[in-house]
């Protein structure tokens, strides 16, 4: 007698597959098993993460290459037990993620049947000023890094008169450390059509643009798919499920400009110009896209919408702390045990996730600072990790959350040319359309050159001090605005790295 086909999830999230997730899907479809090819749960330490549907649920294998898929399928591998079990998972509170690794992301039935199109169903059943409602009463704020409400932005741009309005996805995903707009959108795709279909309906919008960045081929693939298959079954089109909503929606993808990152620089590179920040007032909401009102948000902000609307903005915001309503979806980086995706409620601290989720370093060594935020965000020490990780907490301390990457670093780390990184990642990345930002980056490298070489220190921390200075107050975005806060926050925390002996100039 035949033995029965045995079903497998293979993770066809982009990291998985940097590590021979597409050969080990090969060997077991070679071995006659039935491949699923899901997104990664975010325990990227373990990738492959090979799954193992059983009569007790899908049991999990870490580490998975070709020459040990017999094993698996004999039952003979070591494993890691029920992976919906697992405490790493079990203790975290996954609503953006929640589909995330468990469905097949190309299908569009597994999403129905994983509730799907619940927030939009019920979104076409309420009033556009409704839609906006549940969306202010969840607190739902930008997960891009500005942290604005979300909820404000819609109502302005459902207020603002134009025939013609747009829902524009910010996918620009540049900041080191993290990947969560990635990994949701290659591991759940039609979360974010779902999602920017009801801000549509909320702001009267018809047309939708997702701007990603061209290094992210797997998503773009993920996303082209999920949109092609919501038109097929009417979530799209010019009439989204008998609603009498017409939305279509379109995807660009960038050159890789990490200031297109910022909204109106966005726009510019969707209009066909260079990418290049825009002077405020207006702002995007009023005269955005092709000067129409548009309604910008962050992949992980439109995810949050459909749970919002499926649930009611009031469960969204029973969680979280103060101002920061629902959960965060935090990447953890760099030289640690275990990175990969952790999401929680706001308030959750620092230190929980670097040593509870990310078990202190890879190396082993000590753990000396973090980076939170992006490559803008500023370097907190070990001693400053009991804090609360939400927006007026972090910004209280002198840090900020940006789009929730956690960069990790132990005791070998050289505070004083991280600072020279994060002045050369402003000079490399700038618009170069305001004179702050510009030339004032360029200036810190040559200043924080001469304080590594030991040259005049003292005057040139003084220096440094002053362009920073300058830059926060002159440039005319947050690239050159925030530059300085990783730079001044090694300066105050870290002194030691900077005092440099050398021949004085």
């Amino acid at each position: 007698m035949r033995a029965p086909t045995r079903r497998v999830f293979v993770p066809t999230d982009a990291a998985a597959v940097s590590v021979g997730a597409d050969d080990v899907a090969a060997a077991f479809e070679a071995a006659g098993a039935q491949v699923v090819r899901n997104g990664s749960r975010g325990m990227l330490w373990l990738e492959p993460l090979v799954e193992l549907d059983t009569a007790a649920g899908r049991v999990g294998y870490a580490n998975v290459t070709p020459d040990g898929v017999a094993a698996v399928l004999a039952g003979e591998a070591a494993d890691i037990g029920v992976v919906d079990e697992h405490p790493w998972l079990t203790s975290q509170q996954r609503l953006s993620f929640a589909r995330v690794g468990v469905v097949d992301p190309a299908s569009i039935a597994d999403y129905e049947a994983h509730g799907g199109w619940a927030g939009l169903r019920r979104a076409l059943s309420l009033s556009p000023a409704e839609v906006v409602q549940e969306v202010t009463a969840s607190g739902l704020r930008g997960r891009g890094g500005a942290g604005f409400p979300a909820g404000i932005k819609w109502q302005t741009v459902l207020d603002a008169p134009s025939d013609l309005k747009f829902v524009a996805c910010n996918f620009d995903e540049g900041d080191s450390g993290t990947f969560a707009d990635r990994m949701v959108v290659e591991g759940d795709p039609f979360t974010l059509v779902e999602g920017m279909t009801i801000a549509a309906r909320a702001v009267g919008a018809s047309e939708g643009y997702v701007y990603i960045r061209s290094e992210y081929p797997h998503a773009v693939a993920a996303l082209r798919r999920a949109i092609d298959a919501a038109y097929t079954h009417g979530y799209l089109g010019q009439d989204v499920l008998g609603s009498g909503l017409a939305f279509d929606l379109h995807v660009r993808v960038g050159a890789g400009a990490y200031i297109c990152g910022e909204e109106s620089s966005m726009l510019e590179s969707l209009e066909g110009r260079r990418g290049e920040v825009r002077a405020k007032p207006p702002i995007p909401a009023v005269k955005g896209l092709w000067g129409r009102p548009t309604a910008v948000n962050n992949v992980l902000t439109l995810c949050a919408v459909p749970m919002v609307l499926a649930d009611g903005g009031a469960a969204y915001a029973s969680l979280g702390t103060g101002r920061s309503r629902g959960t965060q979806v935090f990447q953890l980086a760099g030289n640690v045990r275990q990175g990969g995706i952790v999401e929680l409620p706001f308030g959750v601290t620092l230190r929980e996730l670097v040593e509870d989720y990310g078990g202190g370093t890879l190396s082993g060594r000590p753990v000396r600072a973090a980076q939170v935020g992006g490559p803008l965000g500023a370097y907190v020490p070990a001693s400053g990790f009991d804090v609360p990780m939400d927006y007026e907490a972090l910004a209280e301390s002198g840090a900020m959350l940006g789009h929730g990457g956690v960069v990790v670093f132990d005791e070998t780390v050289d505070m004083a040319r991280m600072a020279r990184f994060a002045m050369e990642f402003c000079a490399i990345e700038s618009c170069g359309k305001c004179t702050p930002c510009r030339i004032g980056s360029t200036r810190g490298v040559e200043t924080i050159d001469r304080i590594i070489a030991g040259q005049a220190v003292g005057a040139n921390l003084v220096l440094l001090d002053d362009l920073c200075e300058t830059m926060t107050k002159g440039s005319l975005c947050a690239m050159g605005g925030l530059t300085p806060m990783p730079v001044q926050s090694a300066l105050r925390h870290f002194p030691e790295d900077f005092e440099r002996e050398g021949a004085p100039v």
